[in-house]
């Protein structure tokens, strides 16, 4: 092969990785001015049930403001889910030490430590699932949100894309067919029922809470008693 045929090779080569790597900060760039319209896990359950014999139930994904969801809700995700979220950048490298200690500890297989910004990565990018692929896609979508976004921007992503049920995206859709109301019209214990699902949002139902479901509950209305939530709508 000549040298210059190389040289080609290896340009295209790098042209094609930096095209690759400026992707991602592209889209996490356009949030600066739009809504998402729909996301990368919508985008799989759809061609899931056009390639599949399965049929699949409609997707409800409604977006909603910030401001038009209840505190209680938010307070709630906050406490429960990334208590963290207001200082770190990112990763929470506390909670990462605690889930490899405890690990160690039990034998067992550590616990998930995903930040909000990590869901709202793969919540609204990427797919769900286990793979280092995934894993570091999912930390760089992070790193970039960190740096372009404002906190309140990801929280209010991450409150619209985040799946309560089987096609049920978002908190909006999940206060109108849990409970029949709006996002801001939930009550404080319908609020934190519906945080106690996010773990598992295939398997765990509001409308019939296991009894860990219900341990989950009482542990976040404890926790979030008299907490007022850091961001002004």
């Amino acid at each position: 092969m000549k040298k210059s045929h190389k040289q080609r090779l290896k340009k295209w080569g790098i042209v094609l990785l930096a095209s690759v790597l400026l992707i991602p900060v592209f889209q996490v760039a356009a949030l600066w001015f739009w809504n998402p319209f729909t996301t990368g896990p919508i985008v799989v359950r759809w061609c899931s049930g056009k390639l599949g014999s399965k049929t699949n139930s409609p997707t409800q994904f409604q977006w909603v403001r910030l401001d038009r969801v209840t505190p209680d809700f938010c307070i709630a995700v906050w406490q429960w889910e990334d208590r963290h979220f207001f200082e770190h950048w990112g990763f929470d490298w506390e909670e990462i030490q605690k889930a490899r200690a405890e690990a160690k500890a039990t034998g067992k297989p550590a616990r998930g430590a995903s930040t909000i910004t990590q869901q709202c990565a793969r919540s609204l990018f990427l797919w769900q699932g286990r793979s280092w692929i995934r894993k570091g896609l999912e930390a760089y979508y992070s790193l970039w949100m960190e740096v372009l976004l404002s906190k309140r921007r990801i929280f209010e992503v991450y409150v619209n894309v985040v799946e309560f049920g089987d096609g049920i995206y978002g908190i909006e859709a999940a206060a109108q067919q849990y409970y029949g109301v709006s996002a801001k019209d939930l009550k404080r214990d319908q609020a934190a029922l519906l945080v106690t699902v996010l773990p598992q949002p295939k398997v765990m139902d509001p409308k019939q809470p296991t009894e860990k479901m219900l341990w989950r509950q009482a542990r976040i209305l404890e926790r979030t008693e008299n907490v007022s939530f850091p961001i002004r709508n």
